[in-house]
């Protein structure tokens, strides 16, 4: 199971983080993983939130530019070595990983992880020690 990920681009300048972060709170929409890449003219935020279709609606009004992709999240233990566990094995299986976020919260990490194959990733997590999250899970 996927979960759709926004993808925003925006300016490398102060303030503009702030007004992404604005315009959801003023739509009530929650942001529960996000991640900042940044190059020199431009950064691309990229979010789990609790309404994309509303996000990317509202982003887009405010001329943000705003792209969807599929991406995949797992939860699993939050010890040394489970992460390393899951790569070895999609790294076994051929799967290049474009970028991966991740998080934790007491014995549980969470990963978001956008592989160039999506059916293949899954397939291959079937057999690791980790759980799949869908939209309504990962929230």
């Amino acid at each position: 199971m996927t979960i759709r990920q926004l993808s925003v681009f925006i300016e490398n300048k102060l303030g503009r983080i702030n007004e992404v972060t604005k315009i959801l709170a003023t739509n009530n929409i929650n942001m529960m993983a996000f991640s900042l890449a940044e190059s020199t003219d431009f950064g691309v935020l990229r979010l789990i939130v609790s309404d994309v279709d509303k996000a990317a609606e509202v982003l887009k009004e405010a001329r943000f530019g705003v792209s969807l992709a599929e991406v995949i999240a797992i939860s699993l233990a939050n010890t040394p070595g489970s992460l390393s566990k899951v790569m070895e094995r999609l790294a076994g299986e051929g799967i290049f990983i474009e970028y991966m976020y991740a998080f934790s919260s007491g014995d549980v990490a969470n990963v978001v992880i956008r592989p160039t194959n999506l059916e293949k990733c899954m397939k291959a997590l079937e057999t690791c020690d980790c759980n799949v999250l869908s939209e309504q899970s990962f929230a």
